[in-house]
């Protein structure tokens, strides 16, 4: 008896040494931001002078379409991750505003509670999980960020990743710019107000 459960014991010492543990999963992000070291909340009240800034559309999307082996319309959910990367080798940018729009143009989600800073080179990034199919095809977000300086205009774009049922698919959406911000354009619209 003394000899199965030695016998026992050991296979349970085995078992348990050659089990790993499971890491935990990251949580998933929240509604809003929470900056980094390489960004920091700026407040730009009335004396910050622009010398650029950009507005981006950024096409996304939360699901695409595809046939079955019986010909059947399906769909197949993605993940969206907005990526926001700062080009310029020695000079910041502040991101204002990230805001995702579903299909019919209506606001789904506002990113940003306040303008943050984007560190030179430093990159930031904002996510739709799967799950949430609020956008629909037709989502997108629109950046808005601004400089004091002269800087290298930033790049924008969105990465879409599905996978199930062992088939997977990636692609990216390049950002759009869609309007174009200077302090000279700023002063000529308040003196013409």
């Amino acid at each position: 008896m003394k000899l199965y459960l030695n016998f026992y014991l050991a296979i349970a010492v085995i078992v348990l040494a050659s089990c790993t543990s499971a890491e935990v999963p990251p949580k998933s992000q929240s509604d809003t931001t929470v900056p980094t070291p390489s960004q920091k909340v700026v407040t730009l009240d009335e004396n910050f002078k622009i010398a650029m800034g950009q507005t981006i559309y950024v096409p996304v999307y939360s699901h695409i379409y595809h046939q079955d082996q019986q010909k059947e319309e399906k769909i197949f959910n993605l993940a969206a991750t907005l990526s926001i990367r700062n080009t310029d080798l020695t000079k910041p940018i502040i991101i204002t505003s990230v805001r995702y729009y579903d299909s019919n143009g209506k606001l789904v989600k506002q990113y940003l509670e306040r303008p943050i800073e984007l560190s030179a080179i430093a990159s930031c990034d904002f996510v739709v999980n799967k799950t949430d199919t609020s956008g629909g095809l037709g989502a997108n977000f629109i950046v808005e960020w601004v400089a004091q300086t002269e800087v290298s205009q930033p790049v924008v774009e969105a990465v879409m990743i599905g996978t199930d049922f062992q088939q997977g698919i990636s692609f990216i959406s390049p950002g759009r710019v869609i309007k174009t911000q200077s302090d000279r354009q700023r002063s000529s619209s308040v003196q013409g107000s």
